[in-house]
């Protein structure tokens, strides 16, 4: 009488009774109770309250809600998340450091703008023109305060691998479809930023973007082979027609612009690292750039080399308005566009977001979409060509105690004084040296560490950067895009089409209820099945999840099993407990499955379905069609009862005949209104067999399977 005091003090007042008394002429008249906490099941008032979070008017209450909270002070943050800062800027305390940061970086972009605007196929100076507007229009519309924006070395190769199968890089309309890249890059970042669509790169993987940009920093760095060896070689995004070009124009190999070349590049590889890893030496690494320049450009000054070429003429004076121009031309830069954008969520978002982290304040990823889009939109109009936030520079900004986006105005002012004052000295810069900051900057793309490790954890993961990496060096960077973007969809959908499925099994002394395989102590019963799905169930997976419940089904595994012996599975319960999302192909396939194991004399159960989840199965009909008393809150409540009903089964199974289910009562449903004795219920609670002997030990803490005779 205790136990059953109580398993009925534990279960709520509401509980659902299955109350069995013995069969008449036997002793025991105490009735026998299998207490389980009741499902509430959704009602046809609560059902617009549970609607989809697709549903129309949903979204929409959801939006005026939101719209409605917002103050004016929120109104201006949303357009100009500049305010944010500056309500709270403290001018003691942020200017110094901002000033020092943006100095900094000032310096390293200079030599750096100039690079990459050759990288890219255009004259030096568009590199300072797009350190520049881009600057201080991103200071006021950007939410990161340590994003360093301006011209980078994977956007250069991009641009300079779509452009060049277009123009001549020494005509005038390939810098003009530059600049109106930049315009068309803009507008996608401003739309995917208003429409909140940067989670479609989300279904990029890391080992996708580490294995494109490894193979890129390799094709980047053979592209600056030329100022090197004193001689052209193709333009190619490809690592073979680079290796052939070079190989075959060996003859024209000069030593002077190699012997500089390679100096530079070792002192600015020594700095780097040196700053990297001392602390009290962190200068070097942004001066760095500025170092190289200024010493390649004493050393042609003092010794008069020829065979060294160098930038040339640069106009002077800040960039013009302008309005792009050659539309034409956009249908086929689209591509192009679209993949610079991924590469500005890819990259500037992600560094914004750890930057943001690191100083304790919160970045929407869309708004600063938005702010780089208006960035590259607004320096379209002046000459810039397309511009994303720089991990070297952002790094350099933020460990130099950059606290604002003061530190960008700085670096703006200090890219427009060079324009102005400076340009007359960038002429006898040698293009070796600026070859040698380019290479040194993308030395730090090459992740082979992360190559070593996705070895070490994951080799599919290993694998998906691997055939990036070689489509992208052997098949040109559309294609390794592409072919990168494609196997990691792939793999995406496979595991969602295949999802994991655990058979659950009881851990001794406790209700709880976990996978077989990753807990051997766990045990079963015989004649009940536990399935746990964890994924959502939609048309993409059911197939794979219905034939995995028959092989459950049929591979029954007698070592860890207790219980009542039977020959074959009554049972078959469902833990939907990570089940998120059920579609209709799903429930269609559901019922199938439900007549499926009715025909063979098989109760499904359900247990744990979240609200959304089980609305759906509602609404479907499948909650009325399989049953309201087979859907439990908990996977023991449709154990004991099922437990309880194998018995019964094993007890009556001699005396029942096996009726057609169409035309008479199942066996199941008659054994459900039948009463029988419960007489092996303390065996069946521990896991026992109906032929085990003696008396057991009661734990205190170990909630009863059935409640026992008193």
């Amino acid at each position: 009488m205790e136990e059953i005091t109580s398993a009925s003090a534990y279960a709520s007042a509401s509980s659902r009774d299955l109350t069995t008394t013995p069969p008449p002429g036997t002793t025991d008249a105490m009735p026998r109770q299998v207490k389980v906490i009741p499902l509430q099941h959704p009602s046809s008032a609560a059902a617009p309250s549970s609607s989809s979070p697709w549903d129309n008017n949903s979204v929409w209450a959801r939006w005026r809600s939101r719209l409605k909270r917002l103050t004016w002070i929120d109104w201006i943050e949303m357009f100009l998340p500049c305010s944010r800062w500056i309500r709270t800027y403290k001018l003691r305390e942020y200017l110094q450091t901002d000033l020092v940061a943006g100095i900094t970086v000032g310096v390293m972009l200079v030599p750096q703008g100039m690079s990459y605007a050759k990288l890219a196929g255009l004259e030096a100076i568009y590199g300072l023109y797009a350190g520049f507007v881009p600057v201080f229009v991103y200071a006021i519309f950007g939410s990161s305060r340590q994003l360093a924006v301006g011209p980078v070395a994977l956007v250069s190769l991009l641009v300079s691998n779509v452009l060049s199968g277009i123009a001549d890089s020494s005509d005038e309309l390939y810098t003009e479809l530059a600049i109106l890249l930049a315009l068309m890059v803009g507008i996608c970042e401003c739309i995917m930023g208003l429409l909140r669509l940067g989670w479609i790169i989300r279904f990029i993987s890391h080992s996708v973007i580490s294995g494109f940009t490894t193979a890129s920093a390799i094709v980047i760095a053979l592209s600056q082979a030329k100022y090197f060896l004193g001689y052209d070689i193709v333009r190619s995004s490809k690592i073979i027609p680079l290796i052939k070009s070079i190989i075959a124009g060996a003859d024209g190999f000069k030593w002077p612009p190699f012997v500089m070349g390679s100096a530079i590049l070792a002192i600015l590889l020594v700095m780097k690292h040196l700053g990297k890893s001392r602390k009290y030496l962190r200068f070097l690494r942004a001066a760095g750039p500025l170092t190289g320049v200024v010493l390649g450009t004493v050393v042609v000054k003092v010794f008069y080399i020829s065979s060294i070429s160098l930038v040339g003429e640069i106009p002077s004076g800040l960039p013009s308005f302008s309005v792009p121009k050659h539309f034409g031309y956009m249908l086929s830069l689209i591509p192009t566009a679209l993949l610079i954008t991924g590469v500005a969520i890819l990259e500037s978002v992600g560094i914004a977001k750890a930057l943001a982290a690191k100083n304790g304040y919160e970045l929407d990823s869309n708004q600063e979409l938005f702010g780089l889009g208006v960035a590259n939109i607004l320096g379209s109009f002046f000459l810039s060509y397309p511009t994303t936030g720089s991990f070297s520079r952002s790094a350099v900004n933020h460990e130099s105690g950059a606290k604002t986006s003061v530190s960008g105005i700085v670096t703006g002012t200090i890219i427009g004084c060079a324009l102005i004052f400076l340009t007359s000295l960038f002429e006898y810069i040698p293009q070796c040296v600026l070859a040698a900051v380019v290479i040194s900057a993308v030395s730090g793309l090459v992740d082979y560490e992360q190559a070593i490790l996705l070895w070490c954890i994951d080799k599919k993961d290993f694998l998906l950067w691997t055939i990036t990496a070689v489509t992208t060096l052997f098949l040109g960077i559309e294609i390794g895009v592409l072919v990168g973007v494609g196997f990691s969809l792939a793999f995406v959908i496979y595991e969602s089409a295949n999802p994991h499925i655990a058979v659950l099994g009881r851990l001794p002394g406790t209700t709880i209820y976990r996978n077989v395989e990753q807990y051997p102590e766990s045990y079963t019963y015989n004649g009940i099945v536990i399935v746990r799905i964890d994924a959502p169930i939609y048309f993409a997976n059911i197939s794979y999840i219905k034939d995995r419940l028959r092989e459950y089904e049929i591979e029954v595994d007698r070592s860890t099993k207790r219980g009542p012996e039977v020959d074959r599975v009554y049972f078959v319960i469902l833990e939907l407990a990570p089940v998120t999302y059920i579609d209709s192909s799903a429930v269609h396939a559901l019922k199938d499955l439900h007549q499926e194991y009715k025909s063979r004399n098989i109760q499904l159960a359900i247990s744990n379905p979240n609200q959304s989840v089980l609305l759906t199965l509602s609404k479907a009909g499948v909650v009325d069609l399989i049953g309201k008393e087979w859907y439990f809150v908990r996977v023991h409540d449709a154990v004991q009862v099922c437990l309880q009903q194998v018995e019964r089964v094993k007890e009556d199974a001699r005396s029942l005949p096996d009726l057609a289910v169409e035309e008479k009562p199942s066996l199941l449903e008659r054994l459900l209104k039948q009463r029988g004795e419960d007489f092996w219920i303390g065996e069946l609670e521990s896991g026992g067999n109906r032929t085990t002997s003696g008396t057991e030990e009661t734990e205190s803490h170990l909630e009863p399977l059935l409640p026992r005779k008193s």
